[in-house]
C-alpha cells in the first residue's frame, strides 16, 4: 500500500499537480505580500469613493489650499470615536491625509469631560486650529452632517441631508491660517433684497463678514469697507448717494451691483453704470438660442469669465430668470476698462410691451481703472480713509461690478437645480475684488440618494486576502485530481 502511494507521487501527473500547488501557494504569498503593504499606504491613495455623489471627493480648490499650506494646523475631535458617524470618521481620515500639516488628535468626552469645559465646546465638536495665527475655529457634526429640518417639522423626524465635510474643513483652515479678514456692507434704504441663507453660508466659509450701511444716514462709506454691495434695489439711489458711490470708485473703491425690478425710473444708478460704461436696456431679455426647454426667458448665458471669475467653473451652467440687459458703452475716462463675463447669444431680443430690439446683450460685467495716489488725493479729506490699505495708494484698483438679474443668487434656482454653477461664478466674481482672498467656498453635497459606500470594509479585506486565494487552491486542487483520475 505505502508502495503503492510513493508510486503516485512519482508519477507525471503527481509532478504536475505538486507544481500548480506550488505555483498556488507563491501566487498565494505575493497576495498577502501585496495587501499588507497596501495597508500600510496613505489613506487618500489606497481609499476609494464609490459613493453617491461623491461625498468623499477632494475638490481641486481644497487641494490648492492644502499644497499650499505653510502652517500647523491642528484637528481636536471631541467625540467618542467608535460611535462617531463612518462617513464623518471616513472623510477626516480621507481629508487629513492630504497634508503633513495637520495633525489629528480625538480626545474621547466620557473619559476626560473637563476638557469640554476647558476648549469651551460640546461634545461631537471638531475644534480647528493654528498655533502660528492663534486663531481657532469649532465644526460641529450636525455642520458637517447637515440635517432636513422640513422633514422634522412634517415627519417628526430628521434625516441628513447634505454632507459639508469639505467645506467646513476647506473654509476652516482658511480661516485660521488667514490674517486677514474682508468685510463686505450692503446698502439698505432702496427695497434692496436680503441675501439667502445659502450666500451667507459661502461669504462665512470665504471668511468674508457683512453688515449693513444705509448711506443716507451715515452721509459715507464705513472707513473698514472693502466691498460695497447692492442688492436688486427696486428704488433710485438719491443724488448724495450717486456722488458718494462715485467718488468712493474714483479712489479706488469695490462696488457690486445686481440690478432688481425697479418701481420707477432710475436716473442716478444709471449715471453710475454710464460713467462705468454700462447702459441698461429697456424690459426683459429673451434668448431664442440658449434658453431652458423653449422658455426664452430662462437664460443660459454665454459665460466668458477668465482668469479668478473662471475659477473651478466646469459646466458654466448658469440660469437666469427674467433679466435685464446691459449694453457695454464708452466709459467716462479713457483709463476705465469694462468686460463682460456673461452674455446671450446674438439671437437675442430686448422685449417690452411695445417693441423689441434684437441684439446681443451683456449679463454680467466689471468695470476697472487703475488709480493712482494723485487721482485719490482730489477727493476730499473726510473720505481720504475710506479703504484699509490707505499707504497703497499708489497702485489701486476700483472695481464696479454689475450683474443684470437676482435671480442669479435667488435661493429657488441655486436650492433647487444643485448643478447649476451660479454660486460658483457669483462668488468668483466676489472675491476677486479681493487681492489675497480666492473664493474657497465648497457647497454641501447632497445625501437624498442612497449611500453605497462600503461600511465593512474589514470583511472585504479577509475575503481579499484569504477567500480568493482559497477559491484558487480549491480549484487547482479539483483540476489536479481530475487529470490524476484520468
Amino acid at each position: 500500500m505505502l508502495e503503492k502511494i510513493k508510486k503516485s507521487f512519482r508519477s507525471a501527473s503527481s509532478k504536475n499537480g505538486s507544481y500548480s500547488v506550488g505555483m498556488i501557494a507563491l501566487v498565494i504569498c505575493m497576495v498577502i505580500v501585496v495587501n499588507l503593504i497596501a495597508g500600510q499606504l496613505p489613506e487618500n491613495v489606497k481609499s476609494i469613493d464609490i459613493s453617491d455623489n461623491n461625498i468623499y471627493g477632494v475638490s481641486k480648490t481644497s487641494k490648492k489650499v492644502l499644497n499650499k499650506l505653510d502652517k500647523k494646523v491642528t484637528f481636536k475631535i471631541y467625540a467618542e470615536k467608535d460611535s462617531t458617524d463612518t462617513r464623518i470618521k471616513s472623510f477626516i481620515k480621507k481629508y487629513t491625509a492630504l497634508s503633513d500639516k495637520i495633525s489629528v488628535k480625538w480626545i474621547d468626552p466620557v473619559l476626560h469631560p473637563a476638557a469640554l469645559t476647558k476648549a469651551g465646546v460640546d461634545k461631537n465638536t471638531i475644534v480647528i486650529s493654528c498655533k502660528d495665527t492663534g486663531k481657532t475655529k469649532s465644526v460641529s457634526f450636525d455642520d458637517i452632517l447637515v440635517s432636513d429640518s422640513y422633514s422634522y417639522y412634517t415627519t417628526g423626524s430628521s434625516s441628513a441631508s447634505e454632507f459639508d465635510g469639505e467645506g467646513q474643513f476647506t473654509s476652516a483652515i482658511n480661516s485660521v491660517t488667514s490674517e486677514q479678514t474682508e468685510k463686505i456692507y450692503y446698502t439698505t434704504g432702496h427695497g434692496e433684497a436680503t441675501f439667502s441663507d445659502s450666500v451667507t453660508k459661502l461669504f462665512s466659509k470665504n471668511n468674508l463678514t457683512t453688515d449693513e450701511v444705509n448711506l443716507m444716514m451715515t452721509g459715507k462709506i464705513p472707513d473698514d469697507c472693502d466691498l460695497l454691495f447692492m442688492d436688486a434695489p427696486s428704488k433710485d439711489i438719491s443724488d448724495d448717494e450717486k456722488t458718494l458711490l462715485l467718488n468712493y470708485l474714483k479712489k479706488g473703491g469695490k462696488v457690486f451691483i445686481i440690478l432688481g425690478d425697479s418701481e420707477d425710473e432710475t436716473p442716478n444708478l444709471d449715471e453710475v453704470l454710464k460713467e462705468y460704461g454700462m447702459q441698461e436696456a429697456d424690459g426683459y431679455i429673451a434668448d431664442m438660442q440658449r434658453s431652458y426647454q423653449g422658455n426664452y426667458y430662462y437664460i443660459f448665458p454665454e459665460i466668458t469669465a477668465t482668469d479668478d471669475l473662471a475659477n473651478n467653473l466646469e459646466s458654466e451652467m448658469v440660469l437666469m430668470i427674467n433679466a435685464h440687459g446691459l449694453i457695454t458703452t464708452d466709459p467716462a475716462r479713457d483709463t476705465i476698462t469694462t468686460t463682460a463675463f456673461m452674455q446671450t447669444s446674438d439671437n437675442s431680443y430686448a422685449v417690452t410691451e411695445d417693441k423689441q430690439e434684437e441684439g446681443t446683450y451683456t449679463l454680467g460685467a466689471v468695470a476697472t481703472e487703475q488709480i493712482t495716489s494723485d487721482d485719490s488725493s482730489d477727493s476730499s479729506s473726510s473720505d481720504s480713509s475710506s479703504s484699509k490699505d490707505s499707504s497703497s495708494d499708489a497702485a489701486k484698483t476700483s472695481r464696479l461690478t454689475v450683474i443684470s438679474s437676482e435671480s442669479m443668487i435667488d435661493s429657488q434656482i441655486t436650492d433647487t437645480y444643485t448643478t447649476l454653477e451660479n454660486l460658483d461664478l457669483f462668488m468668483n466674481a466676489v472675491t476677486a475684488n479681493f487681492d489675497k482672498t480666492k473664493n474657497v467656498a465648497i457647497k454641501a453635497k447632497s445625501l437624498e440618494v442612497s449611500n453605497n459606500t462600503m461600511q465593512h470594509a474589514g470583511i472585504i479585506s479577509i475575503l481579499t486576502i484569504f477567500g480568493i486565494p482559497l477559491v484558487i487552491l480549491i480549484y487547482g486542487f479539483m483540476r489536479w485530481w481530475k487529470r490524476r483520475k484520468a
